[in-house]
């Protein structure tokens, strides 16, 4: 991030006022996955504001501004994604940490709610555990902030946990059919839900160097192309959000191979909610590996 940038954001959060108004409780989501959990369990006594919400744009290049400041610094809850995936929210967040505590302002670093750390696949929305954590600490916090409205919090939260089983069953039916499969990425993106389906996933090297912008090395490379090829996997997971040259040539590989390519994005479309886009990136998958026939 500039620092010109930075520094513009981090004075408009310091010069924030220490009380919050009154009125719906105000929240702030890093990613719009977690601020649409927050709007199904918060419903109209909520107001949420997501940072991250465009799916044409690549979130690794985001940049702080003072309008995202201004809605930090106003905020009662902020959601973070954490480990690394967010470190802007957390350089916000620190810029006046009495300021916080003045304002009563609470932060959830969802990675922390499902024990992960530093090093970790940071793509932990694609984990079918996850949002039911943040789901659970979400509703004490507005619990705890609005008391007078506890009741609908908690009925919205149950609600939301309902809603997730045809997903959790979805998993589950391609799990028992699908288990074993080899399959790779260019980037670990989908990680979490191949591992939630019991695939098996190959070229990890490749997929950790371009998350990290970095060059994968010759020999993984060439180890991508031969399993693609050699028809050594059954699919192909890129992220569609955030790809680069290499990234596009093994897509064309793999198409050229007739490996089934399945796109993942880093960011929930607009008009989806959670649960649909779950459900629809896993029908891509069963479309992609289906049943053999009879």
């Amino acid at each position: 991030m500039p620092k010109r940038l930075l520094l513009s954001a981090l004075a408009v959060l310091l010069a924030a006022p220490a009380g919050l108004a009154a009125g719906p409780v105000r929240i702030v989501a890093a990613e719009n996955f977690y601020g649409d959990v927050a709007r199904q369990i918060g419903g109209a006594d909520v107001a949420v504001t997501s940072i991250l919400r465009n799916p044409d744009q690549d979130p690794h290049l985001f940049e702080v501004s003072p309008s995202v400041a201004r809605a930090v610094a106003t905020a009662r809850i902020v959601i973070s994604n954490g480990i690394g995936y967010d470190p802007w929210m957390r350089s916000l967040l620190a810029a006046n940490r009495a300021a916080n505590r003045a304002a009563h302002r609470q932060s959830l670093v969802v990675a922390d709610l499902v024990g992960r750390k530093p090093g970790d696949n940071p793509h932990i929305w694609y984990d079918p555990a996850t949002m039911p954590a943040l789901a659970r600490a979400l509703t004490r916090l507005l619990v705890r902030a609005d008391p007078a409205h506890a009741a609908g919090y908690r009925r919205r939260r149950a609600r939301f946990l309902a809603s997730l089983q045809p997903l959790q069953a979805r998993i589950a039916a391609l799990r028992r059919r699908l288990a074993g499969t080899p399959v790779t990425a260019t980037e670990p993106i989908f990680g979490e839900m191949f591992a939630a389906l019991g695939l098996r996933v190959r070229n990890a090297g490749f997929q950790l160097a371009l998350m990290n912008n970095t060059e994968p090395g010759a020999a993984e490379v060439a180890a991508f192309e031969t399993d693609l090829r050699m028809h050594r996997v059954r699919l192909l997971v890129y992220n569609s959000q955030a790809t680069d040259p290499i990234a596009r040539r093994m897509a064309r590989i793999a198409r050229a191979a007739h490996v089934p390519v399945v796109g993942a994005t880093e960011t929930e479309p607009p008009g989806e909610s959670y649960q649909g886009w779950m459900l629809r990136e896993l029908e891509a998958v069963a479309h992609a590996l289906p049943p053999p026939a009879p």
